[in-house]
């Protein structure tokens, strides 16, 4: 990171957004980025360490002798160590590199689910998790006969630990949850959940896709046995993700994907794989993504999570006292926006989330409209799909403004209330 950027993001004070704004070139005062829970905008320390890798370090790493790889495989352990560190795991060998969370999660379904469950063990996970935390337990239940049961949500959206301990019993060998949900923007208590688990002699595994970039995450303290994010939500790269799991788990499960790098030797007809991390990391990694997810953590790490956190909880405060009472509005989830963590996923009657998305990119708003990779959530809401506008901390109140400008005038444009 550049001295520039340490300065800024060490010293990122709220009242003065315009610094931080300055570090993300995508980022201007035309466009109002209001998408951040698909993915978030790259600060230009990120881009840089990209262009870097290229530029200065090009080479495979883990696989050769000269500077080059070598100084290539530095970048790569070191990214690692980084994740490690920011998730609070306990060595660098439990942070296992993958494409993004929803390759993570299907490594802990594949490797961990297929190879140690048995025909009427229980999966339990919740109705409002992301498909890519819903399909991977599907089919592991296909295969193996074991029964996939859900915690549902109160009336509010909600999910409490009492409710997923009515669910989870003696026969209960995973429970699988996200932390916060993509669409309610709902905090589940992670850390009580894991305790029930345990007391059941079942593991937890976190979809953190949602929390790792907006709320503070220790792996240790909430005892998790895996978890689950990737890079791009969290100002870094596409295409890389991260699984941590427990030692003792990963080195009971087999390897997930098979071929280069992932093995001590080979014969004919067999083979010695590598310890972990390395077991589960086949092929050529995508060492620049790595780099550059480092990057992102550091620049993270000298903001501070923590003010993020209450720079994004402002934010959706001041979103919900501006959307809330616009009439014809529904926002999903709980009554409170301090349980919603920069989420506003809400209905128009009369117009469809395509329309509403539609019309507010003619203004230079961008928001997500669908279902949202949750259609068990929504049909439990009892809506088919909507729209969702999420924050990150370089966001604006004049960027809700514009937003809730434009909502309010939606059904006159589509021909209502005139």
């Amino acid at each position: 990171m550049t001295d520039k950027n340490i300065e800024i993001a060490a010293g990122y004070d709220p009242a003065d957004n315009d610094k931080i704004r300055a570090l993300f070139p995508l980022i201007d005062d035309s466009t109002a980025y209001l998408d951040n829970a698909a993915t978030t905008q790259k600060p230009e320390c990120v881009i840089r360490a990209l262009a870097g890798y290229y530029e200065h370090d090009n080479a495979n790493p883990l696989r050769g002798l000269y500077k080059l790889s070598v100084r290539a495989t530095e970048g790569v352990e070191g990214a690692r160590q980084t994740v490690a560190d920011f998730i609070g795991a306990r060595e660098a060998a439990e942070i296992i590199f993958t494409r993004n969370a929803t390759e993570s999660l299907n490594l802990a379904a594949y490797s961990y689910g297929m190879n140690f469950l048995k025909e009427g063990d229980e999966i339990v996970i919740t109705i409002m998790e992301h498909h890519s935390n819903m399909l991977p337990w599907q089919q592991v239940a296909k295969h193996t006969g074991a029964v996939l049961k859900y915690v549902d949500t109160d009336e509010n959206g909600r999910i409490t630990p009492e409710m997923v301990e009515a669910v989870v019993t003696d026969k209960t060998k995973i429970v699988s949850t996200t932390q916060l949900s993509n669409v309610l923007g709902w905090e589940n208590d992670v850390k009580a959940f894991a305790q029930i688990a345990h007391r059941h002699g079942a593991i937890m595994i976190v979809d953190g896709a949602q929390s790792v970039p907006h709320i503070r995450v220790d792996v240790s303290d909430i005892d998790c046995d895996f978890l689950a994010f990737s890079g791009h939500k969290i100002y870094g790269p596409m295409g890389v993700g991260v699984l941590y799991g427990k030692r003792e788990l990963l080195e009971a499960m087999p390897p997930f994907l098979f071929g280069g790098e992932m093995i001590d030797s080979v014969t004919r007809f067999g083979a010695k794989y590598s310890e972990i991390p390395h077991k589960f990391e086949a092929g050529t990694l995508n060492a620049e993504g790595i780099i550059g997810l480092g990057a992102a953590l550091d620049f993270v790490n000298q903001i501070g999570i923590d003010k993020i956190r209450a720079r994004e909880d402002a934010l959706t405060a001041y979103a919900w006292e501006k959307i809330k009472p616009i009439p014809h509005i529904r926002i999903l989830g709980a009554d409170d926006p301090s349980l919603h963590h920069g989420i506003i996923t809400f209905t128009i009657d009369g117009v469809h989330p395509h329309d509403v998305s539609y019309i507010l990119d003619t203004k230079d708003i961008c928001v997500r409209a669908g279902h949202h990779c949750a259609q068990p959530l929504m049909k439990q809401c009892g809506v088919f799909s909507t729209t969702r506008a999420s924050l990150a901390f370089y966001n604006t109140k004049e960027e809700i403004d514009r937003l809730a400008d434009e909502l309010g005038q939606m059904r006159a444009q589509m021909g209502y209330d005139r």
